[in-house]
């Protein structure tokens, strides 16, 4: 049976709206030209807090950009209210091409690759001389997640008041990393912040390390006051920290246009995600060397032939061993 008769016009067909409203549906996006630039902050449960020009505004994901997440250090465009008072809300419609990316799984065995920080100049690895201990594996899976990301590393050094840093140093001083070393009373006195700070000066860094090691303490000498996050302590008993960060977040740096990168305290760093041929482009005077390489080369195999080339005369063996140590790094447990 003819709903309509034979000669119908449109007005005369009802059509089914939508389920999520009566809005007609479209693929064409809208281009977003007066949309403002950006950098993201912090993140909090889907909301993320952005700096825009001066001021701070609060802003969600549009749902054009999909799966794809904005984290510390992204800069972005927005659009809606962009005064950034109170319970006002922005939307991320882009999040621009990302310069270095800083990345960790939960262990060896998770697929699920986790972005840390974005577009970071370089990575300072902060790690106690005692109390607690330092784990030496932990640094190298950083230093490694470093390279991969396309941040420099930078050594950080605490407490060096407790025990001397010459053993630890030693263990990569063929990298050519550069390192400081603080204690206890210079953070008291200011003195350990000035020497930080000249690496730090107009760049962007993100500090990573365990808990309890005192990252937060040298982030707190670094920012502005009305900046500053709470701190722990050492537990006794296990000798770990106690986590006081909880999410990773962007402060600036007093008097310069730099930043630091709060990240919460990590007790593992897992590196599943990582592709070890990509590591050898963090060491510019052995890449040469692996032309004569097998495709797809991991660099600590029989058959790589770095081997023979730094035998040459090429390069040095110590920068050699040093790498295939980072790239087995994988293979050993992270409380060696």
């Amino acid at each position: 049976m003819r709903r309509y008769g034979k000669h119908t016009d449109e007005d005369d067909i009802r059509s089914r709206p939508n389920r999520k409203g009566n809005r007609p549906r479209t693929h064409i996006r809208p281009k977003h030209e007066d949309a403002a630039e950006g950098m993201v902050l912090t993140v909090d449960r889907g909301r993320l807090t952005c700096l825009v020009e001066d001021r701070v505004v609060t802003a969600m994901k549009a749902r054009e950009l999909g799966r794809k997440a904005a984290v510390v250090g992204d800069r972005v465009a927005l659009v809606g209210d962009l005064s950034g008072g109170k319970d006002t809300l922005a939307r991320i419609v882009r999040i621009a091409e990302r310069t270095s990316v800083l990345r960790r799984t939960a262990d060896d065995d998770d697929p699920y690759e986790r972005v840390v920080v974005a577009n970071a100049d370089q990575l300072a690895v902060v790690t106690a001389l005692a109390d607690p201990e330092p784990r030496p594996r932990l640094i190298d899976r950083c230093l490694v997640a470093a390279y991969d990301g396309g941040l420099d590393p930078l050594l950080v050094l605490t407490k060096s008041d407790l025990a001397p840093p010459g053993k630890l140093l030693e263990l990569y001083g063929d990298l050519d990393i550069p390192y400081v070393v603080t204690s206890r009373e210079e953070l008291e006195t200011g003195a350990a912040a000035e020497r930080v700070f000249e690496q730090l000066d107009g760049k962007v860094t993100a500090f990573v390390g365990h808990s309890g090691v005192g990252k937060t303490t040298l982030v707190n000498a670094l920012v502005p006051e009305d900046r500053r996050r709470l701190t722990g302590h050492v537990n006794a008993v296990t000798g770990r920290g106690r986590h006081t960060t909880t999410s990773a977040l962007a402060l600036p740096l007093t008097g310069t246009d730099g930043w630091v990168i709060d990240t919460p305290g990590v007790r593992s760093f897992g590196l599943a995600h990582i592709d070890p041929s990509r590591v050898i482009h963090a060491f510019p005077d052995l890449e040469p060397g692996t032309e004569g390489c097998p495709r797809a080369c991991g660099h600590d195999e029989p058959d790589c032939a770095l081997d023979a080339w730094v035998a040459g005369g090429h390069a040095g063996s110590a920068r050699l061993y040093s790498l295939r140590r980072l790239l087995a790094t994988r293979e050993r447990t992270e409380g060696d």
